[in-house]
């Protein structure tokens, strides 16, 4: 998916960013306040939503633009998060901001360009639990809920008569069938170090305690070591397997299980890919992996001078869109109502996904989240390649982590 593909990208270098929007934020230049209209309004709206998706978000707007009076205009926008900034501080930016990963609201937040959401907007209560928390930075939020997305296990029903329900089931299986993922990407890693009790900061009540690093424990070490034996003992896929090869395993029916999310299921549906969706069974030893969720998200800019139609808008999308986008490109509803809507829950995908997402984690939206994901990468490459023993990797990530988020400070 192209969404996923480009905020990744934008992980992968976002430690950089975090530097220089926080220089930015106390460079002595004072904010302005702006006001905030009352009356009719142009609404300006930059989309990391593409294609169709972007086309049934424009309908949704315009909806809102044709009931209200107000106007709205929507362009796709393809730079780099460091380009939103320096266009959001001259004024240059957009009024709304859509289809922006919740794990980088710290980041923002932190340089001071996101406005908080009016308290008397939504009811939390009629969003999925972990919607609120997830954009709620600093004890405010500063975002807007759209969707959610997980990693799931994909699973070739023709192979696959029965899916496995053990972990030693599901190893026989991948053994017989075939098992592959983007093996160094610690996104999809993530489920097996929490399976055992790993984790990223610990998390207190909503509060994430950056001085508690749980990449480096027992249970991560167990994770770690699991993942090594999926390459090294089982012999499932070669150490530098990556998400296109893998894709392209199971997309040509070469594999049983692929490792993914919603955003391939397009490329499965064209390749007429007989595929199932289900969550992984409890580890040996160990629980139940609780993937990595992502949040889907829209906010309003600290600059804008529409805010109030802003906000409006996007409880407008949320409630008039939620549908249209999963029954289009299977983005899963947070809002409650949505997914309880036939179309919604008749969806055997979407509500597969969702239901294995209900059971996952949100990604930490601090900035110091910026600081694992190199460290992951550099390390599982080293594991998978048998260069360095699960033991290792969890004593290097942690240090690792601990000096990227000095260096943030």
């Amino acid at each position: 998916m192209n969404n996923w593909k480009k905020a990744t990208a934008v992980l992968a270098t976002s430690a950089m960013l975090a530097t220089a929007l926080a220089g930015c934020a106390s460079s002595g230049e004072e904010k302005k306040e702006t006001e905030q209209t009352e009356g009719k309004a142009k609404v300006v709206v930059w989309s990391h939503w593409k294609e169709k998706e972007f086309d049934a978000l424009k309908e949704v707007a315009e909806a809102w633009a044709k009931e209200t009076g107000n106007e709205v205009e929507l362009k796709i926008d393809e730079s780099e998060f460091q380009q939103y900034a320096t266009a959001a501080r001259s004024g240059e930016g957009p009024d709304i901001m859509f289809g922006t990963p919740h794990d980088n609201l710290g980041t923002f937040t932190t340089a001071g360009l996101l406005d908080e959401m009016p308290a008397d907007l939504v009811k939390e209560a009629d969003y999925e639990a972990l919607a609120f928390p997830a954009v709620t930075v600093e004890g405010k939020k500063v975002a807007f809920p759209v969707s959610m997305e997980s990693s799931v296990l994909f699973y070739n029903t023709e192979k696959v008569k029965t899916p496995p329900t053990t972990w030693a089931d599901f190893i026989k299986a991948a053994s017989e069938g075939g098992f592959m993922y983007d093996v160094n990407n610690f996104y999809f890693n993530y489920g097996f170090l929490s399976a055992y009790g790993g984790y990223v900061f610990k998390n207190n009540g909503g509060t994430y305690d950056t001085k508690d690093i749980g990449l480096g424990n027992e249970g991560a070490t167990k994770g770690y070591q699991l993942i090594s034996d999926f390459v090294n003992k089982h012999k499932f896929m070669p150490a530098d397997a990556n998400g296109d090869i893998a894709k392209a395993k199971f997309t040509n029916k070469e594999t049983a299980f692929y490792l993914s999310g919603p955003w391939d299921i397009p490329a499965m549906n064209e390749a007429k890919v007989p595929f199932g969706i289900m969550a992984f069974p409890a580890v040996e030893g160990g629980g139940q992996p609780k993937p990595f969720v992502g949040l889907q998200t829209a906010f309003v800019s600290s600059k804008s001078n529409n805010k109030k139609q802003s906000w409006d808008l996007l409880k407008y999308i949320s409630e008039k869109g939620s549908v249209k986008f999963a029954d289009l490109s299977a983005r899963i509803p947070v809002l409650k109502s949505a997914l309880a809507d036939p179309k919604v829950k008749d969806n055997k995908n979407v509500s597969a996904i969702a239901a294995v997402a209900a059971s996952g984690e949100p990604m930490p939206n601090i900035p110091a989240i910026q600081t694992v994901w190199e460290p992951e990468k550099n390390n599982l490459t080293l594991l998978t390649s048998g260069k360095a023993t699960a033991e290792q990797v969890a004593k290097d990530v942690t240090e690792q982590v601990k000096q990227g988020i000095a260096t943030q400070q």
